[in-house]
């Protein structure tokens, strides 16, 4: 593949999420953190989707392939509609977004039904970024991220979408994910294994599919 490939990390997560995912990975590649996601929110930083976006977008030297992991699809959605030139592609790993469904109760409820899915043997990665970026700083980006409306936006997209879920993501539940590929004229999958971190449990088949976007574009 030549497209070179620049990853947003999930809420809290920073860029060594993406190290099961990278190890696969032949092409030349860019682990964008953000304030929120994997880096704590300083004074006066904006965290509205469209102004995160746009330090992705200053980022990009050449077109590109942008990979979004939970509510950081939000922001490479936006990220493709700013800057249509330069996002050839898009990979949306259990995107969240549903306004329908964006409460602290509700996204509370999912994440926990998620979480008992998820292996133990994730808690030491996930624990040092998480105090990285801090809970406050998660907090602050998530009361942004959850009123961004991701299906009003992405229904605007012009480039090649796949969004890829696990079977046990009830962050990201399968009619969802399908509505957000259907609205973007993309493709949804369904990981038979894992829940909402993909990235640390599905690196080998996550690369499957960023492949896969890159062939699109070059016409394969």
């Amino acid at each position: 593949m030549t497209l070179p490939v620049v990853l947003v990390p999930g809420l809290g997560l920073g860029s060594e999420s993406y190290a099961p995912t990278v190890e696969h990975l032949d092409a030349q590649y860019e682990v964008v953190t953000l304030p929120g996601y994997g880096e704590r929110v300083r004074r006066g930083d904006d965290l509205r989707t469209e102004s995160l976006a746009e330090r992705v977008a200053e980022r990009l030297s050449a077109p590109s392939v942008l990979v979004g992991h939970s509510a950081s699809c939000q922001i490479v959605v936006a990220t493709a509609l700013a800057r249509p030139q330069l996002v050839k592609g898009l990979l949306l790993i259990g995107p969240t977004g549903d306004v329908e469904a964006s409460g602290w109760p509700t996204l509370a409820a999912r994440w926990i039904r998620s979480a008992v899915w998820e292996s133990p043997a994730l808690v030491p990665p996930l624990v040092p970024q998480y105090a990285r970026t801090g809970l406050i700083s998660m907090a602050r980006a998530m009361e942004v991220a959850r009123r961004y409306d991701l299906a009003a936006a992405i229904s605007r997209l012009e480039c090649p979408t796949v969004v890829v879920r696990c079977r046990h993501d009830s962050l990201c539940p399968p009619a969802w994910a399908q509505r957000v590929a259907d609205l973007a004229h993309g493709e949804a999958w369904t990981l038979p294994t894992g829940a909402h971190m993909p990235v640390l449990t599905n690196g080998s088949e996550l690369v499957t599919f960023i492949k896969r976007i890159a062939g699109v574009y070059n016409g394969q």
